[in-house]
């Protein structure tokens, strides 16, 4: 049996995670046209990430005695994790520090806690957030019911990002995070929450799993991309998010190379099928 993705000696989840099953032989989703079609035939894929630190969302790692510091959430307070939250001062923000999401990664060595904040920035001696979230890595345990986390999905974000440690040892062992422009008001495990309005059955439902399709030919891309591509077809991509669609998520670092990344934009929506993975669960 496989391991499973492994970040800073713990585990990125068991092998036995949803979020690290091999969907390479699941079934296609009745829904998948209408899915794929409300996504965007005509769009393509694209790398939220690069060597910007602008682009994509970060993480760091912190020691065991990392010193714990007070979070007051400004949102989503009853569906958030209460603190304190090993979040050291000097934490990496997503966008640099410029208006957005605001995503705070930090996995903690020894206790393979993984702590996530949505919206977040300094607050006297700690930080304040929309939601925060805390995984226990070493587990396969969901957040309850309808509840958020610093995803609109209700997901963990560092599990699904494209993290260079990975891609340059070859191989990717997990699904990958992705935006889509429009959702419907429901979710399918291992989400636990949705971000719509809608009642519309053609628009994707958070955590709808999406597989690069099997005859899509590999030959002539390289490097990187390559590396990503070949878990598109064993592992997939996971609705995560409303934004720009087809646009998967990473961790920006300097060693990624932007040049062959770019080999991303030129594998179409079509090219990609839905998998059935579990119900959907429609909001009430």
């Amino acid at each position: 049996m496989l391991s499973g993705p492994h970040e800073a000696g713990c585990p990125v989840f068991p092998a036995s995670n949803a979020l690290n099953a091999d969907i390479s032989r699941a079934p296609v989703d009745a829904g998948s046209a209408a899915y794929v079609a409300s996504i965007g035939l005509g769009g393509h894929l694209h790398p939220d990430f690069g060597t910007n630190p602008g682009y994509g969302i970060p993480y760091t790692v912190v020691a065991s005695r990392q010193p714990k510091v007070p979070i007051r959430f400004t949102e989503y307070g009853a569906e958030s994790d209460p603190g304190p939250y090993p979040v050291p001062p000097g934490a990496p923000v997503e966008g640099a520090g410029e208006a957005g999401d605001r995503h705070v990664l930090v996995l903690q060595r020894g206790s393979c806690r993984l702590y996530e904040l949505y919206s977040a920035s300094r607050s006297g001696q700690g930080w304040e957030a929309g939601s925060g979230a805390v995984f226990n890595l070493r587990g396969n345990a969901l957040r309850p019911a309808g509840w958020t986390s610093a995803d609109a999905a209700g997901l963990p974000i560092l599990p699904l990002l494209v993290r260079y440690p990975e891609v340059r040892g070859g191989r990717i062992d997990h699904a990958l995070r992705v935006t889509v422009q429009r959702t419907q008001r429901a979710y399918i495990s291992p989400a636990r929450h949705l971000a719509s309005s809608s009642s519309d059955p053609s628009l994707p439902p958070m955590g709808l799993r999406l597989r690069l399709k099997a005859g899509f030919n590999l030959a002539g891309f390289r490097g990187q991309t390559l590396v990503i591509l070949r878990a598109l077809k064993r592992y997939g991509l996971i609705v995560a998010d409303n934004g720009s669609s087809w646009y998967i998520t990473g961790a920006p670092d300097p060693r990624w190379n932007d040049a062959d990344l770019h080999q991303l934009g030129s594998v179409p929506g079509s090219a990609f099928e839905a998998v059935r993975t579990g119900p959907i669960v429609h909001g009430r």
